[in-house]
């Protein structure tokens, strides 16, 4: 009973303490909520009585375009998923199931790229890229990206997670190692690629510094930069068009949230278990 006792107090603060972070946290998206659908002179007050309105989306859309800028980051976010599903997965595998001498120190090579920050090889990438010839393309913004450390090393931890005796059924059935990986590894580690994959398209949908550098036309440019572009101070701050571009620049990735939380949830959890 003293043990329950002891342990209300702290249960309770620690409920309270995780309602006051929720409440921080979700502040800003209620204020960008209010000042999207509500005409400018309302952005500072808060008002029951004032008007909703979706003007601010109507002149947002046509001041910029968003659609463009939509399919260049669908385009740019689908090509670098698409590639570091298939480069992590076959590096993961290799260093899982075809050991050599010498794997180990490469797989330690490979851990310490996740203590470099791609900042730090911002002047460096640009240089290249401007020696390739790719600079103001998608394919240039994505390069850096295509692989990935952290998606290698969590690969592989899921794949060194499962039992060899998987391994061992589908080789007496007759099955090569690309069979192997498609029909046992990949299947087995469903969890963990979604897990990845929600990290990998929230990260690359909302970066921002590198497509900055690397861009210089409507063609190529992402929806961060597009808004960045949008509400630059020459044109004058209005925060209620910025927060309702704002929400149109976040709205794909709230919907699929929304739509999918009870499966990235049961994703994270199992990858995390694994």
């Amino acid at each position: 009973m003293s043990a329950d006792f002891r342990s209300t107090p702290v249960i309770a603060l620690t409920t309270v303490g995780a309602w006051l972070l929720a409440v921080l946290w979700v502040l800003p998206l209620l204020y960008g909520f209010w000042t999207a659908f509500h005409p400018a002179e309302f952005a500072a007050r808060f008002d029951l009585s004032a008007p909703w309105t979706l003007d601010n989306f109507r002149r947002v859309w046509d001041a910029a375009p968003f659609s463009r800028y939509f399919l260049n980051t669908f385009f740019l976010v689908s090509l670098i998923l698409v590639c570091q599903f298939v480069i992590c997965t076959m590096a993961a595998y290799a260093f899982v199931c075809f050991p050599f001498r010498g794997s180990e120190i490469l797989f330690m090579l490979v851990l310490v790229q996740l203590m470099i920050m791609p900042e730090v090889l911002l002047v460096e990438n640009y240089r290249t890229l401007s020696r390739i010839g790719l600079l103001d393309t998608t394919l240039g913004i994505a390069l850096p990206y295509l692989a990935s450390a952290f998606g290698i090393f969590l690969f592989r931890q899921t794949f060194k997670s499962i039992p060899k005796e998987l391994e061992e059924a589908a080789r007496l059935e007759g099955a090569n190692a690309l069979q192997i990986l498609l029909r046992v590894f990949v299947p087995v580690a469903k969890p963990t690629y979604i897990a990845y994959g929600l990290v990998t398209v929230s990260y690359h949908w909302n970066n921002f510094l590198w497509p900055l550098v690397v861009t210089n036309s409507v063609e190529t440019r992402p929806i961060t930069v597009g808004l960045q572009v949008f509400a630059t101070v020459e044109q004058g701050v209005d925060w209620s068009l910025v927060t309702a571009a704002t929400l149109l620049s976040v709205t794909p990735l709230l919907v699929a949230f929304l739509l999918f939380q009870r499966q990235f949830v049961q994703s994270f959890m199992r990858a995390g278990i694994r």
